[in-house]
């Protein structure tokens, strides 16, 4: 009796409830169903694009049966849509969908992250997969039941059609709307002729949302919650692109879906205010309603894949066909020169001067000297000053094929029992070590110093006093330092990044990894094979770099065992450690990179930019050797040095508050001066405890009682690098610029430009010459230069953002449906550089008959 009377009061109930305004469907019909009294279970023969509109509560249930005819040749799915104002979180409608293979169920309100609930649901319902199972066309029927636990009566509407559109065609676009309790997905196969399709997606909303590649198979997983369980997926805003092989699915068929974030906060990187949701305030479902646009499109054929992956690397083998030609013609014409006894003049070898050299009696910066020692000291002349050249019969001085004419005033003849030059004797010291820094090859280092290096005006002969095959153990440190440094850092480099990649594909989280999605060329695990394979010309011309070294370094050896005078005492000290080293940190370069970019992300910036600090270091290094060969720096004080740079850089990336940046500026303002001073006084300061009373007299003398400075020329330089490094320290502290790799990087690279420069402009005020062949190496690197920084800030991704924000910046390939404009960065770099490094090879060869006493120092 009790049950009968509440079935009675729940029929009332639901008969006078007000029903919910709109229909679920436009133009659907609409169907109310009453249930008789005391039936408790009701199944309803239902069609197709037609609203019905029902009540339940706790103990009944309502069941909708649906029958349609399965086509095997363009499959069809069927969307249900429901809707119940009524229904709370606590006594919530219940949805269940019965198919052939699988139950689908869910519940309204839809709760979302269980705070945001939505009144009203749209869910596709998983097709069969005819197009696997080969099953021939049959009827299909689905049940849809509804049921509550209420007490009350809820009233609801559903709707259910046929989605006769559910297949993607390629090349054609597809328009919807989705939401968080309205996720859409569409099915697409793979034609016979493509083997790797890009599927792309685009909104002009910012709203956050996640947009999958699932394969055929029931369940679809497109709801909030659990679409990352299968499949590819991405998170964004308003576009993002997946590339896809037909291998990753089976026969190349696969569904896209689509659903919108409850907040924008995995997109944003921002955390959002909670609003939980008024079921009556349909406002709310809307301003989550993203338009999305889905096209599906044929990505590169096979043959342009393999035509511009040769092309790439062609490129490069250019430089290596041209390299040895050049080569080869020089050896013929020098060959040619041996064989007639003739060598060329240096004065024939042209090249660019804007004032004439400075004579014996003249400074090199157009200063008189005052005293005779301000020159190089004498020497005997069978040690490192003026020696004696062998002619050969018949031959005049001048013509002789060693280099160019006989000093006006030559030394003696060498006594006739030394038929060949006598190597420098061994110089003993208190270390039985070669690698010597604080004590020098001089037995009264101190003291020599200090007359050598504070004189007025230097000259190579004065800092290239030490033993010449100390020294050049000394900088061939660099490079086996460099290599072990390399294999240790690069093992587990390699090692990550082949997790990353491996984590990426198991998981299918594209947000893992930060490439640009709209030129992201897979091959085989590789999911961006052309960003990788772009950093071919960093190994390539790294090796190339090796090779010319190393035939400067055997032409210079062997000229030196003949006891050639020109090699030993001429020009600037030949030393090829460095170089070596920059080749190698090129080709390192080109690796790291590589691995870098199998999985770009937040994690491993800094395996791009290491080497890319090393490589700036070396260059100054080198740089400042060239005319400084006795007081450069030590490869483990440079590379320490080095290592401390990347260490500050990954903490300025990873804590980059303004507590950082204000130690960071007082700390490199601190570094600049100590640098400063070490350079100005030619490594004669010390930092000790009487640095005081040095820095005392040194204002007091220098600054007070002198009209200009001691070393007028480096203090230009300094000056102005002092007013660069204090300015970029300023804005680094006022900026706080985000990329802190890159503002390190930043000054490594001005602080070379500008030293480089400033040898440059010595270098012709000194009155010495440029070659025509350098010349044209400057002007070439520059305008790879500026074409190279022109592609690199253009950007097309940027880890310090999310993920989705970050492929707002994608773009599509640029040269060859292949390469993006970052792969161009990286080919246009690696020539820049190539370049660089032969400006640096070649700069001072003007100077290979210039006595060492005549070359001036800056």
């Amino acid at each position: 009796m009790a049950t009968s009377v509440v079935l009675v009061v729940a029929i009332l109930t639901a008969t006078s409830t007000v029903e919910a305004s709109g229909d679920v469907s436009s133009g659907a019909r609409s169907t109310r169903v009453r249930r008789q009294t005391g039936e408790l279970r009701q199944e309803i023969p239902a069609q197709f694009n037609q609203i019905y509109q029902g009540s339940v509560f706790n103990g009944t249930e309502d069941i909708y049966r649906y029958s349609y005819m399965q086509n095997e040749s363009s499959p069809r799915a069927i969307r249900v849509e429901v809707k119940s104002q009524g229904a709370s979180e606590d006594y919530p409608l219940l949805f269940v969908v019965r198919q052939q293979r699988g139950i689908l169920s869910w519940q309204v309100p839809l709760m979302i992250r269980g705070i945001y609930g939505y009144d009203k649901v749209s869910r596709t319902l998983c097709p069969m997969d005819h197009l696997q199972t080969g099953v021939k066309d049959e009827r299909e029927t689905v049940y849809l039941e509804v049921s509550a636990a209420s007490p009350a009566a809820l009233n609801y509407r559903v709707n259910a059609t046929i989605l006769t559109d559910f297949s993607l065609s390629t090349g054609q676009s597809r328009n919807f709307l989705v939401s968080p309790s309205q996720p859409q997905y569409y099915a697409y196969k793979m034609p016979p002729d493509l083997d790797m399709v890009v599927v792309k997606v685009s909104s002009p909303s910012n709203l956050c949302a996640v947009f999958s590649l699932q394969p055929i198979k029931c369940p679809v997983y497109d709801l909030d919650r659990n679409i990352e369980f299968v499949g590819i997926y991405q998170t964004f805003m308003k576009k993002a692109a997946i590339t896809v092989q037909k291998s990753y699915f089976p026969n190349g068929e696969f569904y896209v879906v689509v659903v919108v974030k409850a907040t924008d906060s995995d997109c944003t990187g921002e955390m959002e205010t909670i609003q939980p949701a008024n079921p009556s305030d349909e406002a709310f479902e809307m301003r989550r309603v993203k338009e999305v646009t889905v096209v599906v499109g044929p990505s590169i054929t096979d043959s342009q894949y393999v035509t511009a992956v040769f092309v790439g690397i062609l490129v490069f083998v250019l430089f290596y066909v041209v390299t040895f030609m050049v080569l080869f013609i020089q050896w013929i014409r020098q060959r040619n020169a041996e064989l007639e006894g003739l060598a060329p003049r240096p004065e024939e070898q042209g090249g660019f001067q804007i004032t004439q050299p400075a004579t014996n009696a003249e400074a090199p910066i157009n200063a008189q000297r005052t005293e005779p020692n301000y020159g190089a000291t004498a020497t005997d002349p069978y040690s490192m000053g003026e020696q004696p050249i062998e002619t050969k019969p018949g031959i005049p001085p001048t013509d002789q094929p060693n280099g160019p004419p006989m000093p006006t005033n030559p030394p003696p003849p060498r006594p006739a029992q030394s038929k060949s030059y006598p190597k420098p004797p061994m110089v003993h010291t208190l270390s039985d070590s070669s690698m010597e820094d604080d004590i020098d090859m001089l037995d009264d280092a101190d003291e020599d110093k200090d007359i050598y290096r504070t004189k007025t005006f230097l000259y190579v002969a004065d800092l290239a006093r030490k033993d010449h095959r100390h020294l050049s153990q000394k900088y061939n440190l660099y490079s086996w330092n460099l290599l072990t440094i390399s294999v240790f850092y690069a093992l587990p480099v390699i090692q990550l990044v082949i997790t990353y990649q491996k984590m990426l594909n198991t998981t299918g989280n594209e947000d893992i990894c930060y490439y640009n999605f709209f030129c992201a060329q897979p091959a085989g695990d590789l999911t961006a094979f052309n960003n990788v394979y772009s950093n071919i010309g960093y190994i390539m011309l790294g090796v190339l770099i090796l090779i010319l070294v190393y035939r400067r370094d055997y032409t210079h050896q062997k000229k030196v065992d003949a006891g050639d005078r020109y090699a030993i005492d001429y020009g600037i000290p030949k030393h090829f450690g460095l170089f070596y080293a920059i080749g190698i940190a090129l080709v390192m370069e080109g690796v790291m990179s590589g691995c870098y970019h199998v999985c770009p992300n937040y994690s491993n910036f800094q395996f791009d930019t290491s080497f890319m600090y090393i490589i700036g270091g070396l260059g100054m290094l080198k740089l400042y050797q060239t005319r400084h060969p006795d007081i450069n720096a030590n490869a483990y004080a440079a590379y320490a040095s080095l290592a401390i740079v990347i260490f500050v850089a990954v903490i300025g990336v990873v804590f980059g508050t303004p507590y950082f940046w204000a130690i960071f500026t007082v700390v490199y303002v601190l570094a600049i001066l100590a640098l400063t001073a070490q350079v100005y006084y030619m490594g004669r300061w010390r930092l000790d405890m009487g640095i005081f009373h040095r820095m005392y007299l040194l204002i007091r003398t220098d600054c007070l009682q002198c009209s200009k400075p001691m070393y007028w020329d480096r203090f230009v330089l300094l000056l102005v690098g002092n007013i660069i490094n204090w300015s970029l320290a300023l804005f680094g502290a006022v900026g706080q610029p985000d990329d802190f790799a890159s503002f390190m990087l930043a000054i490594f690279i001005i602080n070379f430009l500008l030293y480089f420069v400033f040898y440059i402009v010595m270098k012709l005020r000194s009155g010495e010459r440029i070659l025509w062949v350098t010349v044209g190496l400057i002007i070439i690197t520059l305008i790879c230069w500026t074409l190279a920084l022109s592609f690199f800030f253009k950007g097309v991704t940027t880890w310090e953002k999310t993920p989705a924000q970050s492929r707002l910046d994608n773009k599509a390939c640029v040269l060859m449906g292949f390469y993006d404009d970052h792969d161009i960065w990286h080919f246009m770099s690696a020539i820049s550089m190539f370049c660089s490094f032969l400006v640096l090879l070649m700069l001072d060869d003007d100077l290979d008959y210039t006595p060492r006493d005549k070359i001036p120092v800056f």
